[in-house]
């Protein structure tokens, strides 16, 4: 089976080479481009499976390119970027990324992610996140069709809201979900200045999803952006 192809968008020459040399030493097929109109074209014309995407572009902010290719794609967009600051990270996963690396990165975390966003590919492709389907992570079951949760052989007797949490994280298993984007797909509004009633409806659904909340192996925080579904192995 082929790997996925990948876009590489980065300025930087010495940069671009670390990337696509990584990507050819695993056997990875990629594409690259030097600036954001030619990685449109380039997405529009090759149909690559994942885009690697850095921020600072000469003609076009990342950001920009995130919203133009979303209008008629949904594949898979790692951001690459030095600027590190959450209001950045926020802005690009809320733009429509899956993922924020920021530089200086090691070429372990870059596999790393790519393989997350693999799987996460690969279940979207395998139909398991369809309305009617059963979604299942390591002992987590979602029964869509019934609208009920197992954790193992045991019913997850879960609020309405704490039900629609879990359904919007498990269906974007491995993506990180920003608070913002959380609210208005749950609620339909943005609670940009009540991020402390989300993280109430979150620490209750992790305290009946979670064996240990402390040390989550479903839910993963990352603090001031939003949450991530993990894969269990």
């Amino acid at each position: 089976m082929n790997k996925p192809l990948i876009l590489v968008v980065e300025d930087d020459a010495p940069v671009r080479s670390l990337i696509t040399t990584t990507l050819r030493a695993h056997d990875y097929r990629f594409l690259s481009a030097a600036n954001g109109e030619s990685a449109i074209l380039e997405a529009s014309s090759h149909n690559p499976d994942i885009m690697l995407l850095d921020l600072g572009l000469p003609d076009l902010d990342g950001v920009e390119v995130i919203h133009r290719v979303r209008t008629w794609s949904n594949l898979p967009i790692i951001v690459i970027s030095a600027r590190s600051e959450d209001t950045d990270k926020i802005e690009a996963l809320d733009a429509g990324a899956d993922d924020y690396l920021t530089k200086p990165f090691s070429v372990e975390e870059l596999l790393a992610r790519l393989r997350v966003t693999q799987r996460r590919l690969a279940t979207l492709q395998a139909g398991v996140v369809n309305e009617g389907a059963v979604f299942t992570n390591g002992r987590l079951k979602v029964d869509y069709a019934a609208g009920c949760a197992f954790l193992g052989e045991e019913e997850l007797h879960l609020t309405p809201s704490e039900y629609k949490l879990l359904c919007l994280l498990c269906k974007n298993v491995g993506k990180v979900l920003t608070h913002t984007f959380i609210a208005q797909q749950i609620w339909g509004r943005s609670w940009e200045n009540d991020v402390a009633s989300l993280r109430v409806y979150m620490a209750t659904l992790r305290k009946k999803l979670e064996r240990d909340p402390d040390s989550p192996q479903y839910i993963q925080t990352h603090i001031g952006v939003g949450y991530r579904m993990l894969k269990v192995e």
